[in-house]
């Protein structure tokens, strides 16, 4: 067997190990140390790997943002933002037909913006919401399934460490990565408040009423959650603006965070030493499978199975539009069965070089970027989709009375705005590409 032909053996391979549950890193590392072992006939390279490509995969400056944009999700967690998001987005909206429904998706949406993890925006933001929506009336299939839509806005709406790893193993901008993924990210809040008006109009009884709250209360309530645009533009815009590197703009998150959280009352000692476990465990979680994607990806690039790929794909002559649409359905499908991290590290130094080599008409970069936040788009929708959508998983632990079948049913609204949602992204890049100079 030739080493091209192990490249593309090793795929299914690693397909069939994460199916049994192994763990994706653990996979992944797996065939990538066989995979050199099998294509050199011995353990050499596979020992000088396991060396040199450890310590350069960890001594990485841009891999610290992770660890810092953890820290700082679960300091948002602890400082009672969640509740103050919540609270002003009800204040304004909760009066409207589905308006606590609305309200959810606006606080998802302001917590994603300094969290940065989907499965954490679903997790905390259920615990505010769910006993509110519960209390107005909502439907159980119809509540959860809103929360499970919202906490995908985690992963999109700048800072996410998953555009962090994508512009590392793609080489790109990471501020103009951030920039390029705030109008989609926005796009997806308003898609789903205008999927929750639709289906309250068209299933009445899916949703209660509640009265409106004087405006006094309502500016009061907006005043609460300043601390929210004050760390978003201390974080995002100092990045952009070059004010400090990414690395850096973590920090300052982080530390804010936190700070926030000292002085609501919510930080003691116990409280900062569970921050720092949860944040070490989820650092090492990444790392891990950061390191054996490592490993499968520097076997692939010695059995040329991405340069084969792309040049095969150029040499039939097929559309850039069509081989796009397959890639993106190709991570719809998948999406629902793997972890967003894990696709990333799994398809992109495969499907990046593929469609690096076809014809868009815009540069490189921009190209890059927008092809990042596509990608990024499709693997959300896979956390929302039955039957295996992990998002969908975590809220219904959270609501044992609701069966995941009714969060199905409903779930499939906020899918197909997403559908849509990706569809005019896909025609107008432009939407995308706007905020970026050149």
């Amino acid at each position: 067997m030739t080493i091209l032909e192990l490249g593309y053996v090793s795929f299914p391979v690693l397909l069939v190990m994460i199916f049994l549950r192994a763990p994706i890193g653990l996979a992944m590392m797996i065939c990538g140390i066989g995979g050199l072992y099998l294509a050199m006939g011995g353990p050499s390279m596979v020992l000088a790997k396991l060396k040199s490509e450890t310590y350069s995969t960890f001594s990485s400056y841009s891999l610290t943002i992770i660890p810092m944009f953890l820290l700082m999700g679960q300091f948002a967690s602890l400082s009672g933002l969640s509740t103050s998001l919540f609270k002003a987005a009800e204040s304004w909206l909760g009066h409207r037909k589905g308006g606590v429904a609305m309200a959810a998706i606006g606080a998802c949406a302001g917590f994603g913006a300094i969290c940065g993890s989907s499965l954490a925006t679903a997790a905390t933001m259920s615990r505010v919401a769910l006993p509110e929506l519960r209390r107005y009336g909502y439907d159980g299939g119809f509540a959860t399934a809103t929360l499970a839509a919202g906490g995908t806005l985690g992963i999109l709406i700048p800072p996410s460490f998953i555009l962090v790893i994508y512009a590392i193993l793609t080489e790109q901008n990471i501020a103009k990565l951030f920039l390029a993924a705030f109008v989609p990210g926005i796009l997806a809040a308003i898609g789903y408040i205008i999927t929750i008006s639709i289906y309250v109009r068209l299933k009445p009884k899916s949703a209660g009423t509640k009265e409106p709250v004087a405006y006094a209360q309502r500016f009061r309530d907006l005043v609460d959650v300043w601390p929210v645009l004050l760390l978003f533009g201390a974080v995002v815009g100092g990045i952009y603006f070059g004010w400090f590197t990414p690395t850096e703009g973590a920090a300052v998150g982080a530390a804010g965070t936190g700070f926030i959280a000292l002085i609501k009352g919510n930080l003691n000692w116990d409280v900062l030493k569970k921050s720092f476990i949860a944040t070490a465990s989820s650092t090492a979680m990444i790392f891990f499978i950061v390191l054996g994607a490592s490993f499968y990806n520097s076997f692939l690039a010695l059995s040329q199975v991405p340069q084969e790929l792309s040049s095969w794909v150029v040499s039939q002559g097929f559309s850039p539009w069509t081989v796009l649409s397959l890639i993106l359905i190709f991570y719809l499908i998948f999406g629902c069965l793997m972890d967003s991290l894990s696709m990333i590290l799994l398809t992109i130094p495969i499907f990046f070089p593929v469609i690096s080599v076809l014809d868009f008409g815009m540069s490189p970069e921009h190209l890059a970027i927008w092809f990042g936040v596509l990608v990024l788009i499709v693997v959300e929708v896979g956390l929302i989709t039955p039957p295996v959508g992990m998002n969908l998983f975590i809220i219904n632990a959270m609501a044992s009375d609701t069966r995941i079948t009714e969060t199905y049913k409903a779930v499939v609204w906020f899918v197909a705005s997403d559908i849509v949602r990706v569809i005019i992204l896909l025609l107008f890049p432009a939407i995308t590409l706007f905020l970026l100079p050149g």
